[in-house]
Parts: C-alpha cells; structure tokens; sequence
C-alpha cells in the first residue's frame, strides 16, 4: 500500500548525526558561527596552516578562495597563494609544491575539475596527500550551476579519498581530519571533501569552531615521506612502462585500503577534542527496518524527516547515510543491509548506458556475497539541482514496497522529471 504523507506532517530532523547532536567539546574557548559551507572550509583551511593554496574561480566554489585570500590579505595566514589560468593548472603547482614538501590545498567543481582530470591521476599516482575541496555541481551542457555529483562521481577511479558532507559543521570538521588521514605514511592519497553546490556551499549553518592551536596540535606538522631537494636530487613519477607500473598501482590500491583504518583513528582522536564524529556512513532507525533508504549530502537529511513521518504512520523505515564512497565500505555496508527486505538507493548521478548508475552499483556489489540479498531499487534525483522535497522520496519508497511484492525492480529510474 502507498503511504502518502500531508504536508503538516512534516518534521524538522537534526541535520548532524547522533554524535554530534552532543557536541561537548572539551575545549571551552571554541565558539560558533553563522557559516556557509564554502566559509567554513575556509576557516578550517586557515586553520590547518597550509603552506600553498592554488585554485581557479568556478562557481560554487570561489567562495571558498575568496575568503582565504582575504585572510592572507589581511596577514592572518602565510600560505603562498597562487593564482593560475585552469583548473589543470592548479592541480599542477599542488603537485609540484606538495612534493616539495607542502602542505597544499585547491578548490574546483563542475567544468573545473573535469579540466583537471588528467592531473587528479597524476596527484593520486605520486602518492601527493593534496585536500582537494568540491562543491558538486553538475557538468555541461547545457551549462548548469547547480548540484549534482556527476563532477566528482566521475573522478571516482582517480584514485582521490572521497568524502561527503551533510552539514556545514561536517564539511569544516572533514577538512581539517582529511589532511591527518590523507598524510598519514599508511595512505599517502589525496582527500576530495565534497559539498552540495548552493545547497550547503551557500547555506549559513551553526557552526562549531574549534581554537586555531587545538586544530594545529591535531594535524601537527606535515612529515613527507620523500620530498624533492636539489642538495639531494631524485626523480619523481619517471616513465614506467609495462616493468613496474603495475606494481605502482597495485601499492596505490593497497593504500586505499589503509583509509578504513586511518579514518576510524582519526576520528577518534578528532573526537577527543571536538566531541563530534560521524563515522565512515550513519545509520539512522535501521534496526528493524524492512527497507532502508540509503544516500548521502544533502538528501540524507531529507531522508531523515521522511524516516520519521512514516515511522509515525507504522511504517519499518530506516537510513544509511555514506561518508566515505572511495574507498567505498563494501564489506560494512553489506553486513548493515543484509537483514532488510529492500534497499532504496537516491543519487544524483545518472551514468549513461551502464546498467545502474554509481551508487546503486557499488550497494548492488556490497550484497552480491549476502545469502539472502534484498531488493535493491535505484533512483536518480535532483540533476541540475531540481529540488528534491519529502515528497520525492516517499515516490520512491512506495515504489520500493511495490517493486518488493512483485519481486523485482527495474535497475534504475528517474523520479522529479516532467513527463
């Protein structure tokens, strides 16, 4: 049966997850802000003492720029910041200067990090810890500035760490753990730290600061595992042919697996001095749920109030929201789904002529190995930033129920599209 919700039935859900609805932080001279997403990477940027910040302007990014170089502008920073012509540039002097040692940091989204493409390969592949900050927004053409995650769901064999971000509060607490993880000797990757265009980027949130010498303390002082010095010459991503490149990525891919690892540590630590932490994915009223919506950014948040209303109506419903999708936690995700009749996937990505899209396919590859694998149904939502209210979700829930006593489901469908 369908479960339509009215509208003043409605209610407002804590965007932060369990842990951090506590936030008591155990350092009583932080202090909160009014933030948009974009000023609250900035901050933590600032924060973190990065040696070179390079970047190109693209909206909904430049924000995140602007401000730094108004703080370096007004001398409250030391960092080289370097303006360039491109994205494919930016990423460029981040590689050169983080194998000088650096800690380095660049912002983009859209058309900018498509042009940096060739080089995200290069960062990941010399093992470069650069936090890459995206403010997912969709890709030409039409030209569009709004969100979606194609931009960074495209780089996702790039061999870039990526996280994504719920809250404005999530998006400055990630980015200043993304360097600890990313320079950690076991992972030697760079970090993406991705944020809805608009939705978070310009939205002013509550957020928690902490003091600049406790995030300092935190992160400590970059240790490069090698660095380039003309006292001491070496050569850094020569040419390697069918010999060793295999080899290479074969270590690459092993360090990827470290991050499950470092993550938990990390946050852990960053735990001890903030009193918040969100996990590699949150689950939200899973635990008896015949189906599971799963998600991540934004939309989670959405999810949640839906997760109450139809709670409220009697219904088994419960949430997974991902953190971490690369290295994506296959082996977790799998055992948190397997007791559930179904799972309802919500991307903002469509891969065209593939057989589902992203997400669907790595949570379809997660239950492949279950005994008894549920029901997994895919939605794409919310391209070019067409809104995606309660009522979109609760579309594909029903649809979820009704693919679920038919016994199956198409591999993936569009929902919110005028027809």
């Amino acid at each position: 049966m369908n479960v339509p919700i009215p509208a003043s039935k409605w209610r407002v859900s804590d965007e932060m997850t369990a842990a951090t609805k506590s936030s008591k932080t155990t350092e009583s001279s932080s202090n909160i802000e009014g933030l948009t997403g974009d000023a609250a990477i900035a901050r933590a940027l600032k924060q973190c003492d990065i040696d070179v910040l390079s970047a190109y302007p693209i909206t909904p990014q430049t924000i995140i720029v602007e401000d730094y170089q108004r703080f370096f502008a007004d001398g409250e920073v030391k960092t080289k910041v370097i303006p360039v012509e491109s994205e494919h540039s930016a990423m460029s002097a981040c590689i050169g200067a983080s194998a000088a040692g650096a800690r380095v940091a660049t912002t983009s989204a859209s058309a900018g990090l498509a042009l940096m493409w060739e080089v995200l390969y290069c960062a990941s592949g010399l093992r470069l810890p650069i936090v890459l900050a995206v403010a997912n927004r969709a890709l030409s053409a039409p030209i569009n500035i709004h969100n979606d995650w194609s931009d960074s769901y495209g780089a996702r064999d790039s061999g870039f760490i990526q996280m994504y971000c719920q809250s404005c509060q999530e998006a400055y607490d990630t980015t200043i753990m993304s360097f600890k993880i990313a320079e950690n000797h076991s992972v030697l990757l760079p970090a993406m730290v991705c944020i809805d265009g608009f939705i978070l980027s310009h939205n002013v949130e509550h957020v928690e600061l902490l003091p600049d010498e406790v995030v300092r303390d935190f992160i400590g002082i970059r240790d490069p595992a090698q660095v380039l010095d003309p006292d001491k010459p070496i050569t850094i991503g020569p040419i390697c042919f069918t010999d060793y490149y295999f080899e290479v990525k074969e270590q690459q891919d092993r360090a990827m697996k470290e991050v499950f690892r470092v993550y938990k540590e990390v946050e852990s630590e960053f735990e001890k001095i903030s009193g918040r932490s969100y996990g590699i994915y949150e689950t939200y009223r899973t635990k008896d749920a015949d189906i599971v919506l799963l998600t991540h950014s934004s939309p989670a948040g959405t999810a949640k109030a839906v997760v109450d209303a139809l709670r409220d109506r009697g219904e088994r419903v419960g949430l997974l929201r991902l953190k971490l999708f690369r290295p994506f936690p296959a082996a977790e995700i799998g055992k948190e789904l397997a007791s559930a009749k179904a799972v309802a996937v919500f991307e903002k990505c469509l891969s065209f002529g593939a057989a589902a899209n992203p997400l669907a396919l790595e949570v379809r590859t997660a239950l492949y190995e279950q005994p008894k694998r549920p029901l997994v149904t895919d939605f794409v939502i919310g391209l070019g930033g067409r809104d995606v209210p309660p009522t979109v979700i609760v579309e594909g829930y029903n649809k979820t129920k009704q693919y679920l006593e038919k016994g199956k489901a198409p591999f993936y469908e569009t929902l919110g599209v005028r027809k």
